[in-house]
């Protein structure tokens, strides 16, 4: 429930407020991109991979990218589980957990969301730079857009996120 709520008022404030939210030209904030990523542990990989369809296509939507960002989020869901093997903490991982800083840690949480965001940005804007000409650009766009969305999912976490498991 939590978690649902959680995804509508992320994909409100992207739509309506992000949307206009960058930095020099370069930097944005794919916040939005915090709800698949706290996706249970649990979750199906066709699951995960419909959600993340669903979530990119309502961005799609409204940033006029024809399925831009649907791409780009079916790939991090096809990829978030290989990762999280990786990634895997000392303890493991527990059931019913979600991932995120109150249950893992800062140092987890950052290992864990900072390739996905990267991957993600990166996907978005060498699609949208259409070539190979701007793959430049689309790095240093990639490298400011998940510094700046991770800062924000870290701070969120720790705004409204219970820190009783810690």
């Amino acid at each position: 429930m939590i978690l649902t709520v959680t995804a509508i008022l992320l994909m409100i404030f992207q739509v309506l407020i992000l949307k206009y939210f960058v930095i020099f030209g370069i930097g944005f904030c794919f916040l939005y991109l915090m709800f698949l990523l706290f996706l249970p542990l649990e979750i199906g990989f066709a699951s995960a991979m419909i959600i993340g369809l669903i979530a990119g296509l309502i961005v799609d939507l409204f940033y006029n990218t024809l399925g831009i960002h649907a791409f780009a989020c079916v790939l991090i869901t096809f990829l978030r589980p290989y990762w999280m093997k990786w990634n895997k903490p000392r303890s493991g991982y527990e059931v019913n957990d979600l991932p995120m800083i109150t249950n893992y840690g800062l140092g987890w949480f950052v290992i864990y969301a900072l390739p996905l965001i990267f991957i993600h940005a990166l996907t978005v804007f060498l699609i949208e730079s259409g070539g190979n000409q701007l793959v430049g650009i689309s790095i240093l766009k990639s490298a400011v857009t998940a510094l700046i969305s991770l800062v924000f999912m870290i701070a969120i976490q720790y705004l409204f996120y219970s820190k009783a498991k810690r």
